[in-house]
């Protein structure tokens, strides 16, 4: 079957199944009155090395929700990476919560201090990066936000030789509805000359 978008449900369906696994920016921030919110984000990615930019895109209303609010008004935001031991937290933190209520809070997880940003890190993420707003381009309803990313927190127990290891980091990724998929299953392709 061919059509434009709309033609396989809504263009949201569409493109949030397709596009599959994505992964997610779980993202924190601080209001200008000091409120700390967290929320995951599953249209987000890295967009460049140099400078080192990673972007996340909240979807689907005209009204900004917390998250770009306080990125708007502080410029700046915490990329904290979802892995197999927190994701239940993660899904948490995407209730609806009255206002002024801070997700940390609400699902009791510890705030990490940062060190470049004032918004708090979650101390329990195996990887978390601070950054400073880039850019931000409107796309229709949406907005896309870049960040700069600053300052990195790795675990020294998701490391080898240094680097970041994929066996020991276990991430999480978006499918579509409530499924989810991790890094468990991999194999390997070499790229031809």
């Amino acid at each position: 079957m061919d059509g434009p978008p709309d033609a396989f449900g809504s263009p949201y369906r569409l493109l949030s199944t397709a596009i599959t696994p994505r992964p997610i920016g779980w993202i924190s921030t601080t209001s200008e009155d000091g409120v700390d919110n967290l929320a995951p984000y599953s249209f987000f990615n890295v967009v460049a090395i140099d400078p080192p930019v990673v972007m996340f895109a909240p979807v689907g209303s005209d009204n900004l929700k917390d998250t770009p609010t306080n990125v708007k008004a502080t410029e700046e935001f915490v990329v904290n990476i979802v892995t197999e031991a927190i994701v239940e937290k993660m899904n948490a933190t995407s209730a609806t919560l009255p206002e002024g209520e801070s997700e940390f809070d609400h699902t009791e997880l510890d705030r990490g201090e940062s060190i470049v940003v004032d918004a708090p890190r979650v101390a329990a993420a195996a990887a978390s990066l601070e950054c400073t707003l880039y850019d931000w381009i409107e796309v229709g309803g949406s907005v896309l936000i870049l960040g700069e990313v600053v300052h990195a927190h790795v675990d020294e127990d998701v490391l080898t030789e240094g680097k970041i290891d994929i066996k020991k980091l276990r991430t999480v990724g978006r499918l579509s509805g409530s499924l989810y998929a991790t890094t468990a299953e991999r194999y390997s392709i070499e790229r031809p000359p």
